[in-house]
């Protein structure tokens, strides 16, 4: 019998739903409860450099907030599990150059510009987020607040842009390359992207889930937009605060926040960007229409089953190699790692205009499993 060392064994009890893993998570959960619901943070980064308001009361403004505190944190968290992806992975150039996109976008555009905006006294702008996911970009409170600019700037990036980019690349450029939460989750979260979940049931859950909250978040923006153009006693624009109260707790603090990061350690990475993520719903209709696939090369398989274990969307792709069919998946986000971690080559991330005719869609695929008497149907998700 082997023994492991105590440092490997509280390894594999953090990266494993050991009981370090539940410490871990029971901390971040506590961590955002802090964050969102009390003050606890502010004032934290000014305090430890000694900065007082009179110094400088432009940057005390700008570090004061707990939300710069927040921001830093985050970035640090993304850098520095952003190196260890690309020393990890540095044989592969695909997921050396994501990842070190991650970081830039990250670093400058969703940290360095927007404090750069606040210390010169414009309203803070994160280029990177875009509605769905910032839904408050689309609230006529912020399109009068923010410079003209910007707010052509979110129109045309989330309406134009991100529908082009999507037809022609998959929902990649997005959530793998660009957005936050990705960026988080492929970097700070690597060594819990085995932990999703593959079961059948959440397969459905996340159906059901996602579309939810991506219909919650257009009602929201439509009911908030047509607040603006009624008299305030009026029960539509009643409707219009109670809602946009409700997204801002359950899908903003709750479901993107709290959950979807604290949840990293017991439920994978992906947690929110799966089963929650309007952004990620939408991008993955278009998905479907797009070019974007993963390909798969005939009679290869040797059924290891790693494709599938690191799938941090609980795609079970061992099943659409097994079969030999080239796939597209709403929820793919095509970070690269079943190929990546694929012993004999059988995976390939295409952008692919003219599709095999033979290549299935997910529903005649299972119906053709059903056809040959599969047993694993169950399986195929």
């Amino acid at each position: 019998m082997i023994r492991q060392s105590v440092p490997d064994r509280l390894l594999h009890s953090a990266k494993n739903r050991g009981i370090l893993a539940w410490i871990i998570c029971a901390a971040l959960i506590g961590f955002y409860v802090l964050l969102y619901y009390y003050g606890t943070f502010d004032g934290l980064l000014t305090g430890l450099l000694g900065l007082q308001r009179a110094d400088n009361p432009k940057l005390y403004d700008v570090l004061y907030s707990k939300w710069t505190f927040y921001g830093l944190l985050y970035t640090v968290g993304i850098t520095l599990g952003g190196a260890y992806m690309i020393y990890k992975y540095r044989h592969n150039k695909y997921q050396i150059v994501r990842t070190s996109v991650v970081i830039f976008v990250q670093f400058f555009f969703a940290f360095s510009l927007p404090s750069l905006l606040k210390f010169f006294g414009n309203p803070d702008y994160y280029f990177s987020y875009l509605w769905p996911l910032k839904i408050d970009y689309f609230y006529p409170q912020n399109i009068v607040y923010q410079p003209m600019p910007f707010v052509i700037y979110s129109f045309v990036a989330a309406l134009v842009a991100m529908p082009i980019l999507t037809l022609l690349y998959g929902k990649r450029w997005y959530c793998s390359w660009v957005c936050g939460c990705g960026g988080l989750a492929n970097t700070f979260g690597e060594p819990w992207r085995h932990l999703s979940i593959k079961s059948a049931w959440a397969w459905r859950f996340e159906k059901f889930s996602i579309h939810t909250v991506l219909v919650f978040a257009v009602l929201t923006t439509m009911f908030v937009f047509m607040r603006s153009f009624v008299p305030k006693e009026s029960p539509l624009a009643d409707v219009g605060f109670q809602l946009q109260s409700a997204y801002g707790l359950i899908v903003v603090s709750v479901l993107s926040g709290v959950l979807g990061t604290g949840l990293y350690p017991i439920g994978g990475t992906r947690v929110w960007c799966r089963f929650f993520c309007p952004m990620a719903a939408l991008l993955g209709m278009i998905q479907k229409l797009g070019r974007f696939r993963i390909s798969v090369k005939r009679d290869m398989c040797i059924s290891c089953g790693m494709c599938s274990k690191y799938c941090e969307m609980g795609i079970d792709v061992r099943a659409y190699a097994q079969a030999n069919r080239s796939f597209t998946r709403a929820s793919c986000v095509g970070c690269g790692m079943c190929a990546e971690v694929c012993p004999r080559g059988v995976l390939r991330l295409e952008n692919k205009l003219r599709r095999d005719p033979q290549e299935l869609s997910l529903e005649s695929f299972i119906t053709e499993r059903w056809k040959e008497g599969s047993s694993s149907i169950g399986e195929v998700r």
